[in-house]
């Protein structure tokens, strides 16, 4: 007779990033694993991890570390889990920054300003979280069901492809056009 032991799996983890590129690699790859490990559909770690990018991204580019680390040192805190109801979480804390988390309307060109934008699509919901001590938590629920069968279908108004309307152009003849260059 075999003796079967279950394994648990995490449901939620917390770790400190520092604050900078450099531990966004490690955060998301471990994010994937365990929440692979979980069970969770691969769609819905698919936007779980451009989430936690996105907000990694944003508390580094806008927000203090944590502690009383100068600015560039220091960590920031990364956070999920998967509670009882299937709910799928994402937190970034960060010491705070000039300005409250919200979404642009970045210019066509400009080269960033759409991550909350990002997020807002993917997301169930998401917020702002402030503490006494002058953090700032950005939340954003994933989803609300990682075991529904539906969990990371993207929703229909997530993105539409636009077509532009079709132009007609003439036949232009230019056989005749360089005959006098020869």
């Amino acid at each position: 007779m075999a003796l079967v032991v279950a394994q648990e799996v995490p449901t939620s983890s917390s770790m400190a990033v520092p604050h900078g590129p450099a531990g966004v690699g490690e955060a998301r790859h471990r994010m994937r694993v365990q929440l692979r490990r979980g069970g969770v559909a691969e769609s819905v770690i698919d936007d779980a991890v451009l989430i936690l990018s996105e907000l990694l991204s944003n508390a580094c580019k806008h927000g203090r570390p944590l502690g009383d680390a100068l600015a560039g040192d220091g960590d920031v805190r990364a956070a999920w889990r998967v509670d009882a109801g299937g709910r799928l979480t994402v937190e970034v804390t960060d010491g705070g920054g000039p300005t409250r988390p919200a979404p642009a309307t970045p210019s066509v060109t400009a080269h960033g300003g759409r991550g909350l934008n990002i997020i807002t699509a993917l997301a169930d919901d998401w917020g702002v979280r402030d503490d006494a001590r002058g953090e700032v938590t950005v939340w954003v629920i994933v989803h609300s069901d990682v075991h529904d069968p539906d969990a990371g279908r993207r929703r229909s108004d997530f993105a539409a492809r636009v077509v532009a309307p079709s132009v007609a152009i003439p036949d232009l003849d230019f056989s005749d056009a360089f005959d006098d260059l020869g």
